[in-house]
């Protein structure tokens, strides 16, 4: 079972051990580190005596830490206090100095020792590790008290902004867990302008994006319903008209089919753009490559039919008219954009391909602006009050595949361009 650690505790732990490894840094680690410069210190303490130092070493005794030895005619001389800083006989102590000035083991002690060899004599100073010893404790009592308050007052700090980290984090889980809530206030006021400031916003924004589409769901659900319930209420009128001898059969039965028919393009498009959700989670649909020329002919001679009385007219001015996609779904873009340009174009419907974008023009009424936004939205009311998924069938469609779609009302019609 793992154990629950609240951030706060969390970061005072860390805070901990790095006051630990800052303490063993500069208490021990440190001591260490001066040691070669404290034994500088002693190698020159050492020198400055020995050229006071004559046969009669006792009376040059100048500091009882110090033992001074005298060689002159191999007569050995030494300090009556030898003995009280090392315990060796001076020609053994001899034995290990080597060279002018050094160190040496003995009983898990160091010495320090330095000489002078002229023409009075061979003259030796020596100290054992006290000095080294003393230095490494004023150093550590020196430094404990002054790092102590440091990590003292770092600690309080650290402490205190772990805290309002913590806090922090808590009202974001808050508000996290009420976006739901319509009647959750926020009363956290942010007095630092930071990173959770702004995922606090962050989630502010998304609440407001939920709300949104849950408001669209809910209005979208409402107007299919709608548009669904028309076209079944006009059949089930007529069949039970037809059963009642009040409508001719074969009169009814014609509007039936034509009712029929609608509902059918309803349901389809409905499909379809239900089907587009699974397209995000496939790469395949990218990979293919048509010639758009061939789309715009085909569904241009299918609305000839619908709408003989206006002209349609193709430009092609790009040398390329390779567009990524497959052809169902480039087939379900046009279309959809040619049947609601049916609805509204007056004499003129006109498609352009330059510079790599498809321009559909038709000489229809303007939109107006506040509709000119929201008219690729699924069901969102359009020109005239009307419903409808075919505008949201091709705004989804070419996010798909990479493309952007626009409307723009000209001085006179409308266009969408995809580009």
């Amino acid at each position: 079972m793992k154990l629950k650690h609240n951030l706060y505790r969390q970061i005072l732990t860390i805070v901990l051990i790095m006051f630990a490894l800052i303490y063993i840094s500069f208490a021990i680690i440190l001591p260490k580190v001066l040691t070669p410069f404290y034994e500088k210190n002693i190698y020159l303490y050492l020198q400055t005596p020995l050229d006071m130092i004559s046969n009669d070493v006792n009376t040059a005794n100048i500091d009882s830490s110090v033992a001074y030895i005298y060689k002159q005619n191999n007569v050995i001389i030494t300090s009556t206090n030898l003995k009280d800083i090392i315990d060796l006989q001076a020609d053994q102590i001899l034995k290990n100095i080597n060279g002018e000035y050094g160190k040496f083991e003995y009983q898990e002690k160091t010495y320090y020792y330095n000489t002078l060899n002229d023409d009075f004599g061979y003259r030796i100073a020596i100290t054992n590790d006290n000095y080294i010893r003393q230095m490494r404790a004023d150093t550590i009592e020196a430094i404990f008290p002054v790092l102590l308050i440091t990590l003292l007052l770092m600690l309080a700090i650290v402490a205190w902004w772990s805290q309002s980290l913590a806090q922090k984090i808590r009202h974001l889980k808050d508000k996290v867990d009420n976006l739901d809530n319509d009647k959750y206030i926020d009363k956290y006021n942010y007095k630092v302008d930071d990173e959770l400031k702004v995922l606090s916003n962050a989630i502010d924004d998304m609440k407001l994006t939920l709300q949104k589409q849950e408001e669209y769901k809910n209005q979208m659900y409402q107007n299919i319903s709608h548009d669904f319930k028309t076209p079944l209420t006009v059949i089930r009128s007529y069949i039970e008209a037809i059963e009642d001898g009040v409508e001719d059969e074969k009169e009814g039965l014609t509007i039936i089919k034509e009712e029929l028919k609608k509902l059918e393009i309803k349901v389809h498009s409905l499909l379809y753009l239900n089907k587009l959700t699974y397209f995000k989670d496939m790469e395949n649909y990218k990979s293919g490559i048509i010639n758009i020329v061939d789309i715009l002919e085909n569904s241009v001679s299918k609305f000839k039919v619908t709408r003989p009385d206006i002209k349609w007219q193709i430009d092609i001015l790009d040398k390329k008219t390779d567009f990524k996609g497959s052809s169902d779904m480039w087939e379900a873009i046009i279309d959809n954009i040619l049947s609601n340009f049916t609805r509204y174009a007056k004499k003129e419907i006109k498609i352009t391909v330059k510079n790599h974008r498809i321009t559909l023009y038709n000489d229809g009424p303007n939109i107006d602006k506040n509709i000119l936004n929201d008219m690729f939205t699924p069901y969102k009311k359009g020109i005239n009050g009307q419903f409808g998924l075919g505008l949201s069938i091709v705004k989804q469609t070419l996010t798909l595949l990479g493309y952007e779609v626009i409307a723009k009302n000209e001085r006179v019609g409308i266009s969408f361009i995809i580009k």
